[in-house]
């Protein structure tokens, strides 16, 4: 082996060290908080494991879960299997609990589910399905940025170092020939990463001029005098990016395939529910975060925050892989070896079943 080689090593070693802190939530917050919350009683027969445990965020993006569950379509395709809910504000924490065998299957951004795949060597996770994308929006002071040109020189908050919308901010800012250090913040752009529970406060004290930021934080801005300057979606091709996947343990998709097979029929089932019925699904998951965070969210953020969102059942899986090669761009990690992170067979054999058209790996399935 040259010298070469272990100094390459070392340095994807620091690389895949320093991801937790790089690629973490999908701007929901920093910290976990769990609460978990069983489903209501399952009756019908049992498939191969009694429970099924699953993760997700109690958010708009999430929408497939919180609506899933809500309405009883998930644990209508389990049948005597029970579900088991847990509930997280980061990304890292449902990677943990998903690792410590606390969840089987999760909802999660591109961002974590990159981080927990590269983390274990590819061995804990596999992407099974999309769930939704866009939902993601720069908005802005409209008295201090008028145009897209006009964000130079301007402080912009984004969620965390590193984590979704701030690798796809600092992308953007490349594209616009601006040069920002991507670790300070510092440079042609002020990018300040702020929790989009407090980016708000932010916004109304002036300490940010504006947000790239997901829903329903983009709408909350725009409810307090901000105005919407890019969707990120109109940047990707057919408008189309992940912001929700599906993810599985890999030991509980080995063991029970057949509970992996009803989640995926349940969340096409449920997207296809909610892209019916767009009025009822938005109130059925408001009703849910109210039940989870005691707070539903008002019409003037909720209407505008749903109608951003597409619900699908395409993980989208180019888009992640671009988002991948932006994060190496902006120099927050060496390039990941991503072939493997999918296992799209069991979606693909229920979208048959379902008369719908299969989905692709972009070459990063197990086969």
């Amino acid at each position: 082996m040259s010298a070469a080689r272990p100094l390459a090593a070392l340095r994807t070693l620091a690389a895949l060290a320093a991801l937790p802190l790089l690629l973490t939530a999908c701007g929901y917050g920093s910290q976990a908080t769990d609460d978990e919350r069983p489903a209501a009683a399952a009756g019908g027969k049992k498939l191969s494991a009694a429970e099924v445990r699953i993760g997700y965020f109690p958010n708009l993006t999430h929408a497939t879960a919180l609506v899933g569950v809500q309405e009883g379509l998930f644990q209508k395709e389990l049948g005597g299997t029970t579900i088991k809910t847990s509930t997280f504000n980061a990304g890292p924490s449902e990677i943990e609990a998903l690792n410590a065998g606390s969840i089987d299957i999760g909802w999660i951004g591109p961002s974590p589910a990159i981080n927990g795949y590269t983390k274990s060597g590819g061995r804990n996770l596999r992407i099974v399905g999309g769930s939704a994308s866009g939902g993601v929006k720069l908005v802005v002071d409209p008295e201090k940025i008028k145009s897209l040109k006009d964000v130079k020189g301007k402080k912009i908050a984004t969620p965390q170092l590193g984590n979704t919308q701030d690798v796809a901010f600092l992308n953007w800012i490349a594209d616009q020939g601006w040069k920002v250090d991507a670790q300070s913040g510092k440079g042609d752009v002020s990018v300040v990463r702020t929790d989009n529970k407090v980016t708000p406060d932010a916004y109304r004290s002036g300490s940010v001029d504006g947000a790239w930021v997901p829903e329903p934080t983009a709408s909350k801005l725009v409810a307090e005098g901000a105005k919407v300057l890019l969707d990120e979606s109109t940047l990707w091709p057919d408008d189309k990016f992940v912001i929700t996947n599906i993810i599985v343990s890999q030991t509980f998709l080995e063991e029970h395939p057949d509970v992996v097979e009803a989640v995926l029929r349940g969340s096409v089932r449920t997207n296809r529910w909610i892209n019916a019925n767009p009025e009822r699904a938005k109130a059925s998951a408001n009703t849910a975060l109210k039940e989870l965070s005691g707070k539903a969210l008002p019409a003037d953020v909720l209407d505008p925050a749903w109608a951003s969102i597409a619900f699908l059942d395409d993980p989208l899986a180019a888009t992640l892989d671009s988002q991948a090669d932006h994060a190496v761009k902006a120099g927050l990690l060496e390039r990941p070896d991503l072939k493997g992170i999918y296992d799209l067979a069991p979606l693909n054999k229920v979208l048959e079943a379902e008369g719908e058209n299969p989905v692709d790996d972009a070459g990063l399935g197990t086969s």
